[in-house]
């Protein structure tokens, strides 16, 4: 048995009445997705190369839907994914410009970038209670990476420990690391001004 309400929602549907923009809009957004998804399929079904782009594509279009309010995870992994890409791009250039001799160095530094951009994106969220932007934590030390990349081209053998410094100072300034020891050394240097009067007068 059908109820009531559901009943009344079927027959506003069917009737679409000019001033019901409830109906209107519903009947809009059926058959826009039922021409997506026939397109979908129609381009999934010419080859496995476009059914595992299509698939992949829906995939990212669920998973930026489910993460639609979080601007700040979707910034960090945007970032993330440019990061990879430029790092293999500026691997696959030092590769070129130094000859097979640098190729096993080039394609080494690159997984270091890639686990070095994994590293920012998990220490930008490791924090509970983190004082700046997450995303903007990871940007800024991807930013380094590329940098680091970059100047990888030229030297490939100390580009990623640059890379790893960079990424350390950032995840520290940025996760309240400094604010947390200068308020330890403040703390310990206005003890020692309250304990030196009392030393003195027991002298």
């Amino acid at each position: 048995m059908i109820s009531r309400p559901s009943r009344e929602s079927v027959l506003r549907f069917l009737r679409q009445e000019r001033d019901d923009a409830w109906a209107v809009r519903l009947l809009r957004r059926i058959v826009f997705a039922v021409a997506g998804a026939y397109t979908l399929f129609a381009l999934a079904s010419t080859s496995m190369a476009s059914f595992v782009t299509v698939s992949g594509l829906v995939v990212l279009a669920v998973l930026l839907w489910l993460m639609r309010r979080r601007g700040q995870l979707l910034l960090a992994l945007a970032s993330t994914l440019v990061t990879a890409a430029v790092a293999g791009y500026f691997g696959a250039a030092g590769e070129i410009a130094g000859g097979s001799a640098s190729g096993m160095l080039s394609g080494q530094a690159v997984f270091g970038y890639w686990a070095l951009s994994a590293m920012a994106l998990l220490g930008a969220w490791i924090p509970k209670n983190h004082p700046g932007r997450r995303g903007v934590t990871v940007v800024i030390a991807d930013m380094l990476l590329v940098v680091a990349s970059a100047a990888g081209t030229v030297l490939p053998g100390a580009s990623v420990a640059m890379g790893f410094v960079g990424l350390a100072v950032v995840l520290v300034a940025r996760g309240g690391g400094i604010a947390a020891v200068r308020r330890r050394f403040g703390r310990a240097g206005r003890e020692s001004r309250r304990t030196v009067p009392g030393a003195e007068t027991d002298g």
